[in-house]
């Protein structure tokens, strides 16, 4: 428990909360939520050991069934216990994943610390503001359906009328959030009948990947409570754009931002551009990380919607303040639109470190920019490499590119992309749900 605070200050503090229960999450390969709850009195034990786990019982480990490297645990981060306004009594913490004693190498949260490491070897910290786009269901006669029935916009961005019809409810989540230290700076209805975004302040890599998690754990709760189904599938509905996960991402050595240009040069940095470069160059890959079901590609293969955009880049181009682009590059920093909202936010940011610090170690240099609306310009769409077709591509190309297997570990690459190829071949029959 090197550097944690001693456990009694800790257990007494949170007593004094009326906190008697933990709840110890971790994120399996895929970026589903899992965890148990544990008695506060167990404090000591999670932080020292972690919370105990069938190793095999958890999506893409890999580990045996006997043995020592059988158990699974997650060990508690003491800097992100947060009692949860929407379960009186019970604390959150996040766990990192160990086995036999050692940091678990296909644990996604240290698959993340592995590669924020490496920035800090450079001095340098990459700040990240993460924003989710979800949609609001209800069962209807053939499947989901908005869940407010008069969200029924041709073009529906914006929306005041649903926004307001469903604050009860988004504001039950605002302030859960906030409650929970994260400071929320807008919430909007989407493009979609049925679908609203929320936006954080930015912070570092693996704090906002935390706090995704805690965003989509308080988003589940908000809904059910209010009779509501959250969902983040890429393409829930058919006509309709589907939702993606953008980070808006900045790299930084102390207080000096490292993207920052000379106005008169561009909107980046030298660094910034050679980051960017890396990213453009090993997309392919990336999509098996930020694109990770079937129909995620549905989302990415979309030509048109009802409201006449789908927002999903079709190829692996950049252009400034472009958001029909893979990358809409910004003054001192760039938005990554390729992850979808089924994204597991630790694995994509993971790979988008690798990405970019190999195209700065490369000095690799981007395309030419593109200013054209790549989704009407098909002239312009033609120039840029297309980004994979399906997720039996993308996870093939992920095996295929050893900058991104050596970020993420033998064990993590090799799971994930047998389970997105038996994913792919399972699609072929039907496309399969996905809500978390």
């Amino acid at each position: 428990m090197e550097g944690q605070p001693a456990v009694s200050s800790i257990a007494e503090s949170l007593a004094e909360q009326g906190i008697h229960t933990l709840l110890v999450q971790f994120t399996d390969l895929m970026g589903e939520a899992k965890g148990k709850l544990v008695p506060l009195h167990q404090l000591g034990t999670v932080l020292r050991n972690g919370a105990g786990f069938a190793g095999p019982s958890i999506v893409g480990t890999g580990l045996p069934r006997t043995g020592p490297r059988s158990e699974y645990y997650a060990r508690g981060d003491a800097t992100t216990l947060q009692p949860l306004p929407w379960l009186a009594g019970v604390a959150r913490i996040v766990g990192d994943g160990f086995v036999d004693a050692e940091p678990f190498d296909a644990c996604p949260r240290q698959i993340l610390r592995r590669a924020t490491a490496r920035l800090a070897d450079r001095g340098w910290t990459l700040q990240v503001g993460i924003e989710p786009e979800f949609f609001l269901l209800q069962p209807g006669m053939e499947g989901l359906v908005p869940f407010d029935e008069r969200d029924r916009l041709a073009k529906p961005s914006y929306d005041l009328h649903s926004l307001l019809r469903q604050w009860p409810l988004l504001h039950t989540l605002r302030e859960w959030l906030e409650a929970c230290g994260l400071t929320v700076l807008q919430i909007d209805h989407e493009d979609a009948n049925g679908q609203y975004e929320i936006n954080f302040l930015h912070a570092e890599a693996l704090v906002s990947a935390d706090r995704l998690m805690l965003f989509k754990l308080a988003a589940h709760a908000a809904a059910e409570r209010h009779g509501a189904v959250f969902s983040t599938h890429p393409k829930p509905l058919a006509d309709q754009p589907g939702s993606g996960l953008h980070f808006h991402v900045s790299l930084w050595q102390g207080e000096q931002p490292v993207f920052d240009a000379v106005p008169s040069e561009g909107e980046l940095s030298a660094l910034g551009r050679h980051f960017v470069a890396g990213v453009l160059a090993h997309t392919p890959g990336l999509c098996a990380l930020a694109a990770p079901i079937a129909a995620s590609y549905v989302r990415l293969g979309a030509t048109h919607s009802q409201s006449g955009s789908t927002w999903a880049p079709s190829v692996a181009a950049h252009g400034p303040n472009n958001r029909t682009a893979l990358v809409r590059t910004l003054m001192g920093r760039f938005e990554w639109r390729l992850p979808d909202a089924a994204a597991n936010p630790y694995l994509a940011l993971a790979g988008l470190i690798a990405a970019g610090l190999d195209g700065i170690d490369r000095a690799l240099e981007p395309p030419p920019a593109c200013a054209a609306d790549l989704a009407e310009n098909a002239l312009a769409a033609a120039s840029a490499p297309p980004l994979p077709s399906d997720l039996r591509a993308a996870a093939q190309a992920l095996l295929a590119d050893p900058v991104l297997c050596a970020a993420l570990g033998d064990t993590a690459a090799e799971q994930l992309a047998a389970l997105q190829l038996a994913e792919y071949a399972a699609s072929r029959r039907t496309v399969p749900q996905h809500e978390a």
